[in-house]
Formats: C-alpha cells, structure tokens, sequence
C-alpha cells in the first residue's frame, strides 16, 4: 500500500466536478455527493498518477472504465474513511456495478481527516470474481470496532490482503504490465 496527500488543487477540482455534474449513472445506490466526491477524489488521483490528469464530467458516462493502460481497461474504487488504512480491513463493491467489464480494479481509501489516498492494492476481474464476499442488501456488517451497519444494497467485500500489493506507483505499474 501507498499513500498520496491530496492536494488543495486536486480537492477544488473534485468538489466543483461534483457539484456541476451528478456521477451517479446507476438506477439505484448513486451515492449521495460526499460519497461521489470520495470516488472522484479517488480516481483523480490515481489518474494523475498514471499522468491522465483529473476526472471530467464533461466527459460523460464512463461505463466503469476510468482508466486504460496497456491496453487493460481499469476501475477505480474508493471507500471514505477517517482512519489510516490497515492490512486488516475490507474494501465495499456494489453488487449492481458487476455489470461493468474492466479488466482490473485498483481499491483505494480516502482518508477525509488527513485528505489523503491510499492504494490498498488491485485485482484482475476474474480473482476478484473468485476471492470477493457476497452480502444481500439488509446484511448486518461488523467491523473490527464493534460498530454494524446494514447494507443498503447487495454488497461484495474483498479484503485488502486479497489485493496485489502495491509500494509505489511504479511497482503497481510494473504488476499491472505483467
């Protein structure tokens, strides 16, 4: 895993992509705009990395394909959080997302207190298929606090030490080349 601060500039950017375009493309579970801010945030800054710039609106729908590299078509997920990241914790994935078709999924965190991203690791679609969790909408979830919540759609849960992992953007690019 590695982490990226996020910058004042990136930040600005996200929040007026959000409050100038809805993200939320899906018939159910949009995500409310905090939520949609955390996966613009997420995937800007991966973007930037691969030195694609930020998110654009303008651009439309992108049919769960944020990224391609080398020719492999790569989504981005992101989960808000207000802790630091451990090897011990989960990544979400909505069930009604399963319809996109990218070759590979990098999960990262967003840490709101600190306004950093973390790179919890990536995974070709079909181990995702394969190593993920399925949780019916109205689950109860536990965490490793003690609290619970109740999953507000059908769910799937892969835990980061399913992930590649990755220490830089270097080496998460040289896996991703295979």
């Amino acid at each position: 895993m590695f982490s990226i601060k996020v910058s004042d500039q990136l930040y600005n950017h996200c929040l007026n992509q959000v409050n100038n375009f809805n993200f939320g493309a899906r018939y159910t579970a949009n995500g409310n705009q905090e939520q949609q801010l955390t996966g613009i945030i997420g995937q800007s800054v991966v973007m930037d990395l691969f030195g694609l710039g930020y998110v654009d609106g303008g651009d439309g729908f992108d049919d769960g394909v944020d990224i391609v590299f080398e020719n492999k078509k790569i989504d981005v997920k992101t989960m808000g959080r207000t802790t630091d990241v451990r090897r011990s914790y989960t990544n979400n994935f909505l069930k009604l997302q399963d319809y996109f078709n990218p070759d590979i999924y990098i999960f990262c965190s967003y840490n709101k207190t600190k306004k950093e991203v973390t790179v919890c690791g990536w995974i070709e679609k079909e181990d995702f298929t394969s190593k993920r969790k399925y949780f019916p909408k109205g689950s109860t979830r536990y965490r490793q606090d003690g609290s619970s919540f109740q999953t507000f759609a059908d769910l799937y849960e892969i835990d980061i030490v399913d992930l590649n992992d990755a220490n830089s953007i270097e080496e998460l690019k040289a896996q991703i080349k295979g």
